[in-house]
């Protein structure tokens, strides 16, 4: 009753579950587009997407990823041997105990007639699959705890996975080794599979003492011979048919030495019933707790290798693109390769923000994609975090997973800089990928970010805003001077003579009809400034922020004046002044 109780109750809990985190895949949105479609739009796309595979020849892609990436998991293999073996131990050795041991009425029974759990080879295979899952799981507290493996880091949801896995099989392998020693169960097994008179009891008794572990009251060492000898006549009887020597159940016979010295005593108190109900109990609140945690990448993971397979996004509908994205978080698993591979992972050790390596963004984005809201610092510690990617693909290459890091990340940055603090990181060369990619987004929704990064360092100075401003010349500022001269290439601003050559080959002064009114001070004005120290004047001129960097000016100054390493100073300072400002709390930027 209580076995039925609790397995039914699982069972619905991995059922509401599972439709429940499947169902997130098409609701929730990631990226600005996302939400043009409807949850029903999105499962209409997904399934025509999957009809359309399965009736072309993608579907010999499907089976070679399946085999290959999934059954073989060669993506990790290629990476790391240690990580692989552990990784193949876990999931043969309990997918394997799954089918045979766990679903062996449904499964293993079917398939062979004669089966029994305690006949070989069934009862070795059992110890064998159990001994691959705990070795496994070894090897993951090696890699992490002794090892630890350089940016492997570890969170709550991994130890969930790696306790309910090890409870599971050290409570089965106890349990086994309980039940082999316990007289108890030797005279429930006796009475249910033979009729034995007390004499004919004792003599089994005596056999199953001596070479099969049991521990008995009544029966001791040493053994006279004729009473093994009709013993072992008496098993081959009675119990070999159905029950082979519990020695081949390795583990659990192992477990049964170390506990014989107590064996009486937790034979007295219910040891095997205790155990039992921990180890179902650990076995189904796994299976109730797997589509809420790390475990649920067992079902996302291989969905996501196939789907990555053959999605294109030139072809793929944007639905599915979207749905694919959201269903990409949950098949993350944490393994951290991505982060170990990350070219801007340095960045994490100068700065502590975790969200800059990948796995950890991953982490913080699945809770931000499930409710969408985050305060001021949060938002700023993952726009940090999401902004310092050099694109560089490292990440997606590598992913056991299959998930394609990169497009997400451009997808994220692109909502969350849209979420109204400004993002001065915006304004550094990180942004190259997003200029890039600027025929892929809403013309509308590509320059307010900017402007917002732009007036947010802008307004620590003050920049001429009219033709009859008028300049103190006296605002002398040495300090500004040295600053921007600390490199030999900016030094030279001290060169030029504003002949206006740089101003005149610049391409951005060349894009405006009256471009001083736009960029406020042009290229040479900004060397001037910067002679005579004018600080407001050197750094709130848009012109900083808006240069192409393409050293047009620099190839053509007559004088050997740096103008592009001088304007990339200056940007540098200028950013550096905003973060100490007052009102800092306005601008997400690092230096």
């Amino acid at each position: 009753m209580f076995f039925n109780l609790a397995l039914s109750a699982a069972l619905i809990f991995f059922g509401i579950g599972l439709v429940y985190r499947i169902s997130t895949w098409f609701r929730r949105n990631i990226g600005p587009d996302a939400g043009n479609y409807s949850a029903a739009a999105r499962f209409s796309e997904a399934a025509k997407g999957i009809g359309r595979v399965l009736f072309s020849r993608d579907v010999f892609t499907l089976v070679r990823v399946f085999i290959v990436d999934v059954l073989l998991q060669m993506r990790i293999y290629k990476e790391d041997f240690l990580r692989w073996l552990m990784h193949m131990l876990i999931f043969a050795g309990f997918m394997l105990l799954l089918l045979m041991h766990a679903l062996d009425k449904l499964i293993t029974a079917r398939i062979f007639s004669d089966y029994y759990a305690t006949l070989n080879p069934f009862m070795f295979l059992r110890d064998l699959f159990g001994l691959m899952v705990i070795a496994g799981v070894a090897l993951a507290v090696y890699r992490r705890f002794i090892l630890k493996v350089p940016r492997l880091k570890t969170n709550g949801r991994d130890l969930y996975a790696i306790l309910i896995v090890a409870v599971i099989m050290i409570s089965g392998i106890l349990l086994e080794g309980v039940k082999i020693t316990s007289p108890t169960e030797f005279r429930a097994m006796v009475d249910s599979y033979a009729s034995l008179d007390d004499d004919e009891y004792k003599t089994l008794e005596s056999l199953w003492v001596k070479d099969f572990g049991l521990a008995s009251k009544e029966v001791k060492a040493p053994f006279d011979e004729a009473v093994l000898e009709q013993g072992r006549e008496i098993h081959e009887e009675s119990c070999a048919v159905c029950h082979s020597s519990p020695k081949w159940a390795f583990t659990g016979f192992a477990a049964a030495g170390a506990v014989r010295p107590l064996a009486l005593q937790l034979d007295e108190a219910g040891a095997a019933g205790l155990l039992w109900t921990i180890h179902i109990l650990a076995c189904f609140l796994g299976l109730a707790y797997l589509p809420f945690s790390k475990m649920f990448h067992i079902i996302a993971t291989p969905i996501s290798l196939m789907a990555g397979a053959v999605m294109d996004k030139g072809q793929s509908h944007p639905a599915n693109i979207a749905t694919r994205m959201a269903m990409e978080l949950d098949a993350c698993m944490h393994c951290t390769t991505c982060s170990l591979r990350c070219s801007v992972a340095p960045a994490f050790d100068r700065f502590g923000n975790a969200n800059i390596l990948p796995s950890e963004k991953l982490i913080f984005l699945k809770a931000w994609a499930a409710d969408k809201t985050l305060d001021e610092k949060g938002l700023r510690t993952i726009q940090e975090g999401i902004y310092l990617c050099s694109n560089c693909d490292r990440c997606t290459v590598v992913c056991p997973a299959g998930i394609n890091l990169r497009e997400l990340w451009f997808h994220v940055r692109e909502e969350l800089i849209h979420q109204g603090l400004p993002t001065a990181l915006m304004l550094t060369p990180f942004s190259y990928y997003r200029g890039l990619k600027r025929p892929d987004l809403k013309a509308e929704s590509y320059g307010p970010p900017l402007a917002d990064a732009v007036e947010a360092v802008a307004a620590n100075f003050k920049a001429i805003d009219r033709p009859d401003h008028v300049v103190d010349l006296n605002a002398l500022n040495r300090q500004l001077m040295q600053q921007a001269g600390a490199s030999s290439q900016a030094d030279t601003y001290g060169y030029c003579f504003a002949c206006e050559n740089c101003s005149t080959v610049c391409p951005v002064v060349a894009n405006y009809e009256n471009p001083q009114a736009v960029l406020k001070l042009l290229p040479h004005q900004i060397m001037r400034s910067l002679g005579m120290g004018l600080k407001d004047l050197a750094m709130g001129s848009r012109m900083l922020w808006d240069c192409l960097t393409c050293y047009q000016c620099q190839e053509h100054c007559p004088q050997g004046v740096k103008v592009t390493d001088v304007l990339y100073e200056l940007k540098n300072l200028a950013l550096i002044e905003a973060r100490r400002a007052p009102g800092e709390d306005r601008i997400n930027i690092r230096v």
